[in-house]
């Protein structure tokens, strides 16, 4: 029902949806027009993953991380793994992948920020072990965030970090989450691609700016002058009818040693050439 519900509702010719189906089960065009047309699972991850990449060696840096922060089962990592592997034949950057998760599933709630109506302890809880037999690449961070986040970069010397999905469902947290940010900016590319997956919901889930992640990216936003966490605003433009494209952000370090090294040169021609006199 939930399937024919969703073909009811799409926009698209049958014909167009049967197309679809085909390219993506039987992987019929290259990895990087699969994700353009969102024809990959978990379209997000590959966009941003992508996208690190390429600012990445745009910016001469050698290798980079992504950072995964509530990893429940670990699905989200396989997938991770999978567009590492695709991306990495496109740039010529090492790419490295990190799951934080504290492994025993969600904490107590702190309070009504949490969204204690909609989650319980416990929930989506993992099992590192039979995780770790089928990862290849992803290594796995156990334990609470407000610690790991402090012993992350001398426990694992990680390339610098420029992409993070966000899915801990809690604001605090989050919050914990985001303290990452306290470290040396070597650490980190100047900018980096964010996806946060719990600022959408269900009507009894009720999500607002004033819990969960939507209020700690608020309340990072207000603490830090120069360092802000923005919505992405070009994704609806190129993935207008995708409900994950209002849940891309960037981080932005307006201090960061390498903010300001122009990176646009391929696309400074083409808006050249469509703006020359003719």
């Amino acid at each position: 029902m939930k399937a024919l519900f969703r073909m009811m509702n799409v926009r698209r010719p049958l014909g167009v949806i049967l197309l679809r189906t085909l390219v993506r089960r039987f992987s019929l065009l290259s990895y990087r027009d699969r994700l353009l047309l969102n024809l990959v699972d978990r379209p997000h991850y590959g966009h941003c993953i992508f996208e690190a990449a390429q600012l990445a060696t745009r910016l001469k840096i050698p290798a980079m991380s992504v950072v995964e922060f509530g990893c429940g089962g670990g699905n989200g990592l396989l997938n991770a793994e999978m567009h590492i592997a695709e991306i990495a034949k496109i740039f010529p950057v090492k790419i490295e992948l990190y799951g934080f998760d504290t492994g025993e599933g969600m904490p107590v709630a702190t309070d009504y920020r949490d969204f204690p109506h909609y989650f319980k302890p416990g929930l989506y809880r993992m099992d590192p072990n039979a995780l770790r037999q089928k990862l290849r690449t992803a290594q796995l961070v156990l334990g609470n965030v407000r610690d790991t986040c402090k012993t992350f970069f001398s426990d694992f010397n990680p390339a610098p970090i420029g992409c993070i999905f966000h899915d801990l469902d809690y604001y605090s947290s989050t919050m914990e989450a985001l303290s990452l940010f306290d470290a040396d900016p070597a650490h980190f590319l100047p900018r980096i691609f964010m996806y946060f997956d719990d600022i959408k919901g269900s009507h009894t889930w009720a999500v607002s700016e004033f819990a969960g992640e939507l209020l700690a990216i608020a309340e990072f936003n207000s603490k830090h002058p120069t360092k802000k966490i923005a919505e992405n605003r070009s994704l609806r433009a190129y993935y207008p009818d995708q409900p994950w494209g209002d849940q891309i952000y960037m981080y932005h370090d307006f201090q960061h040693p390498k903010y300001n090294v122009f990176v646009a040169a391929n696309e400074q021609i083409d808006h050249e050439t469509d703006i020359g006199l003719r």
